[in-house]
């Protein structure tokens, strides 16, 4: 757990979303933090946020980019790797470039689950021909078939810790009308490209995301408020690195659901503010039987446990649960990080 002061875990606590899309958002930031008895200054809290983006607390602070809404897609891929050739599994699948995350999971078959990211759909299939080719294991394809929820916050014990998702100045930045196109233009895949990794950790971050692409500023603020409202961006603030937060449980959760009540249930399970991500899969007869996916965090194993029993007594409501219905997976090793390949899908998707 990194050492953070009480103004630190505020800051924490506030940002993770809603931060001000306007040409000095650290103003009216220190502001809001001030009405909620944080005592910051714009300097100050520019200061701390630069600061644990240098020290690793956070992975990045900036715009989330929502990479489905920018184009091309991503999968959940789970498969088999043998305990004597695991490492030579892994670093086949992982020397794909579309391979964007990969995990070592705790199940008695499905060991490893990895995402796969492309700018063009019917590439998923080829992808995993080539893997299937290579390790002569076969793949188990797991799209996604809904979104219910994906937000991933993780709260620090201290001031605003039960703010109820932070401090939202979302509203404020230039007044702007959300389009109904997909494609990007030339200059909004330059934006994109530009922002994926984070704003820069300065004072006057959209007006240096201008200069870099030759733009006015207020083209970057109402493009990136713009793409806010339209799905584009997922939400702006500080993107934290949980397992320097304390959040070492990282357990994704698998039921089967019956189909009747999983759109019922999803709803509710998205509710949950300790649930990241929540999706419908499809199952893989004989092989996989779950076809709904919630990702839970917990600061420590009993944290994460509870977490779990509060929604397996969700789902008890909706249908007699019993232990076959369920698994929790965790994660035991980071196999591949790498992120999705924004740049190749925003290419792809601009006319």
């Amino acid at each position: 757990m990194t050492d953070l002061d009480a103004t630190d875990r505020a800051i924490l606590n506030a940002y993770q979303g809603g931060f001000p899309v306007v040409a000095d958002p650290y103003e009216p930031a220190a502001a809001a933090l001030a009405d909620h008895g944080v005592d910051v200054t714009a300097e100050e809290l520019h200061d701390r946020l630069s600061r644990l983006d240098e020290e690793g607390v956070l992975t990045r602070f900036g715009a989330l980019i929502n990479a489905e809404a920018i184009g091309g897609t991503a999968t959940l891929v789970a498969m088999h790797a043998p305990e004597e050739r695991f490492d030579e599994v892994a670093e086949q699948v992982n020397a794909h470039t579309e391979v964007a995350h990969n995990y070592e999971r705790e199940h008695p078959h499905l060991n490893m689950w990895f995402v796969v990211s492309v700018a063009d759909e019917a590439r998923v299939d080829e992808v995993l021909a080539e893997i299937e080719d290579e390790t002569g294991q076969e793949t188990y394809n797991l799209p996604k078939q809904r979104e219910f929820h994906v937000g991933a916050k993780f709260p620090v014990e201290g001031p605003l810790e039960d703010s109820d998702g932070g401090i939202d100045l979302s509203d404020l930045g230039p007044e702007v009308e959300p389009t109904d196109r997909d494609s990007l233009t030339p200059r909004e895949r330059d934006l994109v490209v530009e922002i994926q990794g984070g704003l820069p950790t300065t004072r006057t971050p959209y007006g240096d995301v201008a200069d870099a692409l030759g733009e006015d500023v207020e083209w970057v603020l109402s493009t990136v408020k713009r793409f806010d409202a339209e799905g584009k961006v997922r939400r702006v603030g500080a993107v934290p690195n949980h397992y320097s937060l304390g959040y070492s449980e990282n357990g994704m959760t698998v039921w089967d659901v019956p189909d009747e009540v999983v759109d019922e249930v999803g709803e509710e399970i998205a509710a949950f503010d300790f649930v990241t991500h929540c999706y419908r899969r499809p199952r893989h007869e004989g092989v996989w039987s779950y076809n709904f996916f919630a990702m839970t965090h917990g600061r420590g194993e009993a944290e994460s446990e509870a977490r779990v029993e509060q929604v397996r007594e969700a789902m008890a409501d909706h249908w007699d649960v019993t232990d076959e219905d369920w698994d929790t997976l965790f994660s035991t090793g980071i196999l591949k990080k790498t992120g999705i390949r924004i740049e190749e899908r925003a290419d792809a998707n601009t006319a």
